[in-house]
């Protein structure tokens, strides 16, 4: 009897939900590029409407057929400035346009049909902050949420003119107005490392922007800053921003190259703590949590005037040890033997309240040198530079897609985040002729799973079909007999 018992105690730790195998066969790529338009890939949603991907790229949105990659129409939006993002929802696609003469001025939204690919019936243009550059809608497509970067001109490498505050503007889908724009002025900071504090209104850029599955709240990542804003939407306000500290490259599974002229590609302790500052950003939920997954890319102002290699800073590179002499560090962060970089080289699962939950340490990294695709130019900064990130459930499991930006190939790192605090690697998607994932988003069509990326610098989208294996219903229910009999057993044991 104890044998038995012992065998159906290890048929139930068997779980058959645990990681599947998964795998991943390209569908097609198009490139974007060969059109002659002048078009790139950098944001790409799909509407299920009509089965199509929209992807924006400066001068517009080419629509494709998603199953076959075919372009069905390109949409040519350079009267109205240059796009940014697009997001589809119900058969109406909204598009971020920027205002290209003057881009401290608002921009505007333009809604079009998904089915026609015309400007929508009805209200189509919407006029909301400075630097539209992302745009998403509520779950349930009721209202349109814009992040509004604020970033004033550049010319050459610094900033002219006024900064414009960053905003979010929160339209409501049913009357096509902008019922709030909601801005930073007298919000709580909590957390830490939160940068240019002393500019809350002005300097916080809103980047990025995920809906939880109710409606009812936003999270916005203000890269640049190193923080996160939260955004009631029954009050449409921001509550808190909250800084995101910073990661120890020390510490034995956070390790980095530091230097991009040594031609070595070896993660090493590194005596420097590295900013967060995530780009993308995905929310979804576990027993009544939300977790926020970041890709911490670490971007920093334009103008870079915080920026400086510690090399030549003199102050600092006295007390530095020599192999993190060509790292780019954050000046106003920094000081004598405390030297403080930009970006986590990493994604990152967080609690509602920014609580670390989960980061991917140096595995991005690590990966891209095992798969002879890492780019040591960019080991002084950010390193693989994770960017954009996608979610998909599969089988009742939750993957992650996120976008590595600076590899050699275009890369694409997938985890089973299902349990957040032990999420689990499974594979890297490797593209030849793809470089700089930008935008990605992850949909099922006619059964089929896929995820599809847009590509920055090759001008190339492509798409992935997603296999994964799910366990035979059979196998189900023996575990589940097993349990019962187990079950029943340790009950007659206790009574015995």
């Amino acid at each position: 009897m104890k044998y038995l018992i012992a065998s159906l105690a290890l048929a139930a730790t068997l779980t058959p939900v645990a990681q599947a195998a998964t795998t991943f066969t390209q569908a097609w790529t198009f490139n974007h590029t060969t059109a002659g338009t002048g078009q790139t890939s950098e944001i790409v949603s799909h509407d299920s409407a009509t089965n199509t991907l929209w992807i924006a790229g400066l001068v517009g949105v080419d629509v494709l057929n998603a199953s076959t990659g075919a372009l069905i129409e390109h949409i040519d939006t350079t009267a109205w400035g240059g796009t940014n993002s697009v997001a589809v929802h119900n058969g109406m696609a909204a598009i971020a346009i920027e205002n290209s003469l003057d881009r401290s001025q608002p921009g505007v939204i333009k809604l079009f049909d998904t089915t026609t690919r015309q400007l929508a019936a009805g209200t189509n243009s919407i006029t909301v902050g400075s630097l539209p550059d992302m745009v998403t809608f509520s779950k349930d497509g009721s209202r349109l949420l814009v992040a509004n970067e604020g970033t004033p001109n550049l010319v050459g490498t610094a900033y002219t003119g006024t900064d414009p505050a960053g905003s979010v503007s929160i339209i409501h889908m049913a009357t096509r107005t902008v019922t709030a724009t909601a801005g930073f002025a007298g919000v709580s900071v909590t957390g830490s490392n939160v940068r240019g504090q002393s500019l809350i209104g002005v300097d916080f850029e809103p980047e990025y922007i995920a809906v939880n599955s109710a409606g009812t709240k936003a999270f916005v990542t203000l890269q640049e800053a190193n923080a996160v804003g939260v955004l009631d939407l029954q009050t449409n306000s921001f509550t808190k921003v909250i800084g995101l500290g910073t990661k120890d490259f020390a510490q034995p599974g956070n390790y980095i190259d530091p230097n991009d002229q040594d031609s070595v590609k070896q993660l090493r302790s590194t005596n420097v703590k590295g900013l967060y500052q995530p780009d993308g950003i995905a929310l979804y939920e576990r027993n009544g949590q939300a977790y926020m997954v970041m890709a911490n890319e670490g971007d920093t102002r334009e103008d870079e005037t915080d920026k400086k290699r510690v090399s030549a800073v003199t102050a600092l590179k006295n007390s530095s040890p020599a192999d993190v002499q060509r790292l780019n560090i954050s000046v106003p962060d920094s000081s004598a033997g405390n030297l403080v970089t930009f970006g986590a080289r990493s994604f990152s699962i967080r609690d509602e309240d920014g609580n670390l939950v989960f980061d991917s340490g140096s595995q991005l990294d690590d990966e891209a040198i095992k798969r002879g695709i890492y780019d040591d130019a960019r080991s002084d900064d950010k390193g693989v530079e994770p960017e954009g990130v996608t979610l998909l459930e599969i089988g009742g499991r939750t993957y992650a897609f996120i976008g590595l930006e600076r590899t050699t190939k275009g890369a694409v790192a997938v985890y089973d985040i299902t349990d957040p605090a032990h999420a689990a690697f499974i594979d890297m998607i490797v593209t030849n002729g793809d470089v700089s994932p930008e935008g990605l988003t992850a949909f099922y069509a006619n059964g089929q799973a896929y995820v599809a990326i847009a590509n920055e610098v090759s001008g190339t989208t492509t798409a992935y079909a997603i296999h994964s294996a799910v366990p035979e219903p059979e196998a189900y229910a023996l575990v589940l007999a097993g349990l019962a009999v187990l079950a029943g057993l340790r009950r007659r044991q206790r009574q015995a």
